[in-house]
């Protein structure tokens, strides 16, 4: 994908996805998540290359390697940059993933990116220790995934900002680290808990940001993209 934010298309439907997007071009990244793809299914994503846009279809696959392997075959065919699993599925689960991918790929064309989810932004260390049943500390637990995802061949994780910069260390610097969580320092935080500026996870290594309510829910999307996409890139005066 293009090194500029993606956008996190989280709509309801195609009518007010494309009514946003009516302020810009093919030359953004966008996410497609469960609500938007389920609602509307492949003919979303078909609309959307249409318009040139690069495209990351987050559906965090996690089941049985097979189920895994099946479904990735036919999201390859959807000719999207982009999917992930859950690395909690664990390795065998996300090498079938890659497999499906690669089976599904058109001859020619190159595959999408796949990555692994290590912890949720919406994660905090209770949550691993209490719910999760996990004695170590929530940085341990997301670098043991980050570790485990590259060991099953995958191209990188999502992350929190807090952690890109020691997956760098460990995995190397093209790892792939897609962060969401991010805002400005006006935004709300609403229900990420592990949140970051661009200008912060640029500075921590992040490869990608993804961005959602920053942008969708701003008075002027187009302005607030720039902003974003100018402290993300350091252009900036102030970033």
């Amino acid at each position: 994908m293009k090194k500029s934010p993606i956008i996190a298309l989280d709509f309801e439907s195609a009518e007010k996805t494309f009514e946003f997007l009516t302020v810009f071009e093919g030359d953004v990244n966008v996410k497609v998540g469960m609500q938007l793809y389920y609602k509307e299914g492949p003919a979303i994503i078909a609309r959307l290359k249409e318009r040139g846009f690069d495209i990351f279809l987050d559906l965090k696959l996690h089941d049985i390697p097979n189920t895994v392997k099946s479904a990735m075959e036919v999201l390859a065919s959807l000719g999207v940059n982009l999917v992930n699993v859950h690395a909690a599925g664990g390795k065998t689960m996300m090498e079938a993933a890659l497999e499906g991918l690669d089976k599904g790929t058109p001859t020619g064309i190159k595959r999408p990116s796949i990555i692994g989810v290590t912890q949720l932004t919406s994660t905090d260390e209770r949550q691993v220790k209490e719910e999760q049943l996990i004695q170590a500390s929530l940085q341990q637990s997301v670098l043991h995934y980050a570790k485990l995802t590259k060991d099953a061949g995958l191209d990188g994780v999502v992350c929190s900002v807090q952690e890109a910069a020691i997956i760098s260390e460990v995995c190397g610097p093209e790892f792939l680290k897609v962060t969401p969580g991010i805002r400005l320092p006006e935004n709300d935080v609403q229900d990420q808990k592990r949140i970051a500026t661009p200008e912060e996870a640029r500075k921590e290594g992040s490869t990608h940001i993804v961005v959602g309510r920053a942008i969708t829910g701003a008075s002027n999307p187009r302005a607030a993209y720039e902003q974003i996409n100018a402290l993300w890139k350091g252009t900036d005066r102030n970033g």
